[in-house]
């Protein structure tokens, strides 16, 4: 029953808030920077994908996974390959389609249910034959992302790939995406969509005559943006087609490797059917954490090495 009923996190009484957690973490926060070496790789479809690489000589290898409009440069992602680097692992950062600081080749971009990427890049991950054992750590949308691929891939997901851990998983998308929408996630939301605007009108320069309909600047809500622009690109019916598919909830029960999911009670991005204590319960190798506050991607501690505590926790199950 691995339900962890206590978490270990404990939040320092002055910074409680859930929205100075996300914040602070996200913004505010300086980790320094980290000296990446990059690799570019071809997908099958001729478009392209850059890792980058912080490597320390090990054969554990984490894999990371930013969440929405994030990259290997978002704060969660180089504080987590620095701890991991620390203790004896090499770390690569995935860069999601469009999102490591040059737009993609084609007009299909990344989305919070796409993992025939992930799947391509844990392929040649293991085909480099330099791993004994592999982990993937996935935020937010990466998250999302790493808990479906995992459960879609079941029994087929390669051995070299031993375990995860997923954080601030908005894991059903239908309810969830209704708490992003509300009004007290005003300025997260506007922040996140002007900058997949942005991305969109060099994506319409490039492709003039492709399907980029002028309605989709418009659009206030992730409904609305989604329903006129993700489901289409994507070949969804839908925002709400996508929403159930994309979900990943309704794979969790077939992950076959131990891994932890983390979200924060007070998390203002979730709703409440994304917190699946009765699976936690059932299943043998799906471990679940709920501290009582953490925010989204949050977990703030002032501690004497510099980490916080989402990090080590995260080293802490993977090890």
């Amino acid at each position: 029953m691995p339900l962890i009923k206590n978490s270990t996190y404990r939040t320092p009484f002055y910074v409680r808030n859930n929205h100075f957690q996300t914040i602070y973490n996200s913004v505010i926060r300086n980790v320094g920077s980290i000296d990446y070496q990059r690799e570019r790789i071809t997908t099958p479809d001729h478009d392209f994908l850059d890792l980058d690489w912080s490597r320390v000589g090990a054969r554990r290898l984490v894999l990371a996974l930013h969440g929405l409009e994030g990259s290997s440069s978002s704060n969660y992602i180089i504080s987590t390959i620095k701890c991991f680097n620390r203790e004896g692992w090499d770390a690569v950062a995935f860069n999601f389609r469009g999102c490591s600081g040059e737009p993609n080749r084609l007009l299909r971009t990344y989305h919070i249910g796409e993992t025939s990427d992930l799947d391509f890049v844990l392929n040649y991950l293991t085909a480099l034959r330099m791993y004994d054992e592999i982990a993937i750590v996935g935020f937010s949308l990466g998250g999302n992302v790493a808990l479906k691929y995992l459960g879609e891939r079941s029994s087929w997901v390669h051995p070299q790939v031993r375990k995860a851990v997923a954080v601030s998983v908005p894991c059903q998308l239908t309810s969830s995406i209704n708490c992003i929408d509300s009004w007290y996630n005003y300025i997260y939301r506007r922040t996140f969509l002007d900058s997949i605007k942005a991305k969109l009108r060099i994506k319409s320069k490039m492709f003039p005559d492709q399907f980029i309909p002028e309605s989709m600047y418009k659009a206030t809500t992730f409904f609305e943006f989604d329903d006129l622009y993700t489901s289409i690109i994507h070949d969804f019916d839908g925002a709400a087609d996508f929403y159930e598919k994309s979900s990943s909830l309704q794979f969790i029960p077939n992950i076959r490797i131990p891994t932890l999911l983390i979200n924060a009670a007070d998390d203002s991005f979730l709703s409440s059917d994304c917190y699946p204590v009765e699976l936690a319960k059932q299943m043998p190798n799906f471990f679940l954490e709920i501290p009582e506050n953490g925010g989204h991607v949050g977990f703030i501690e002032f501690s004497d090495d510099g980490f916080f505590w989402i990090e080590k926790r995260i080293v802490e199950f993977l090890s």
